[in-house]
């Protein structure tokens, strides 16, 4: 550690101390995060008017795996990746997983697409047609499979199903298609596989959305089973949600299955995390931590961008070291004072704590501990120093890059 850093860092402990923080109890846990990258956010992607190519993008899953090995290396936290089918579909999804292995890495979360085929027009498992029903179900059927060949526990799902006017079909009979299908694939899943059912307010559908809240993802996972779990992406609510809310809620339900981080200002922006809202990220930190105390509670943390303009592994590692800034801050968080305050009604004296603990300067401490994991102290000055994107960009010249599709 420099020398900077390092008087950066026995300054920060010195004023935790002064308010009774146990740093190396602070250090431990931010060492014990861990964040899964999505293989899809090493690709081309862009918004629905253009697509801003890169150089060096991966071609094939292969490659993104060594991009997401760059991430893991600077951050020293992130060593799974998502994959998503079909985009990610190889032969052998067994030498896949032994490659993930030789890069220190494993293979994460199965995502079944059932949004892009044309038979999906007007849905997938909600679709009133049963042929397309039984394509989508053999489609995560086959998901099912995959996670099994890559000794993946979690089976990540999105619905793009919906209507786009009035009168188009019955909610409640699409409800009913929905729990039909999902019900085939739940009671295929071995027992250590969990499925987590993610909702999105709106978007393709214009109407309605099948799965448009957490409410209705909690419910239909309620009719599902115990390991049928919700997942919150930050991007999928309206305007004003609070979000932080809906984690307790869920927490409190014993529902909540995963996050998928990211950012937004207007809709599902798919921005780096933390780059709009910073505050919010650290306040959903505040209600999951006493959380992770019990034993029996398991979340996964994922991220889940499309970096349009943005260098994508840059984007990643930016968002990565947002992800542990937000961590530290909200372990920082006294809550003795914070009980205290909340039984007494002290409403400002109850928010001053949050504040207290937002307001640290927890980049040396990042830093400390990424150099503990044996990552880099300053992931993206590392990166860029290290040559990596330049080099694989003249060995990837030939070919199509990886993309949506």
């Amino acid at each position: 550690m420099e020398a900077a850093l390092r008087q950066a860092y026995e300054a920060f402990g010195e004023t935790q101390a002064e308010r009774g923080v146990d740093l190396g109890a602070v250090e431990e846990r931010l060492r014990a995060q861990r964040v899964e990258t999505p293989s899809w956010g090493y690709g081309n992607s862009g918004t629905r008017f253009a697509v801003f190519p890169q150089p060096g993008l991966p071609r094939d899953p292969f490659e993104k795996l060594q991009d997401a090995a760059q991430v893991h290396a600077h951050t020293g936290i992130c060593p799974s990746v998502a994959l998503h089918i079909p985009w990610d579909r190889v032969d052998d999804y067994g030498e896949l997983a032994d490659y993930a292995a030789s890069l220190g890495l494993r293979l994460g979360a199965i995502n079944p697409n059932l949004f892009q085929d044309e038979e999906y027009r007007l849905g997938s498992v909600c679709n009133p047609d049963p042929a397309v029903r039984r394509r989508a179900t053999d489609h995560l059927l086959e998901c099912v499979e995959i996670a099994g060949e890559v000794k993946s526990g979690v089976l990540s799902l999105w619905l793009a199903d919906g209507t786009n006017y009035p009168g188009q079909d019955s909610f409640v009979e699409r409800r009913g298609r929905m729990l039909e299908c999902l019900s085939e694939v739940y009671g295929r899943m071995p027992e250590d596989m969990r499925l987590l059912l993610e909702y999105k307010l709106f978007e393709p559908a214009f109407y309605h959305t099948d799965l448009c809240d957490w409410g209705t993802a909690l419910t239909m996972c309620q009719k599902l089973g115990e390991r049928a779990l919700v997942l919150v992406d930050l991007g999928h609510h309206a305007q004003g949600v609070n979000v932080e809310h809906i984690v307790s809620l869920l927490l409190d339900e014993g529902r909540l299955g995963g996050f998928h981080f990211n950012n937004r200002k207007y809709a599902d922006d798919d921005l780096i995390v933390g780059s709009v809202n910073p505050f919010e990220l650290f306040l959903i930190y505040v209600e999951l931590l006493e959380a992770e105390e019990d034993p029996g509670v398991r979340i996964e943390y994922m991220i889940d961008q499309a970096h349009n303009i943005e260098p994508k592994i840059e984007a990643m590692i930016l968002s990565v070291m947002n992800l542990q800034e937000a961590y530290a801050k909200a372990l920082l968080v006294d809550r003795r004072a914070l009980r205290e305050a909340r039984r007494s009604g002290d409403v400002l004296a109850a928010h001053r704590v949050l504040l207290d603990a937002y307001s640290a300067d927890v980049r040396p401490l990042c830093a400390r501990v990424r150099e503990d994991l044996g990552a880099s102290a300053d992931p993206v000055a590392a990166f860029r120093a290290s040559g990596y994107l330049e080099r694989v960009a003249e060995e990837r010249r030939e070919g199509r890059p990886a993309g949506w599709g």
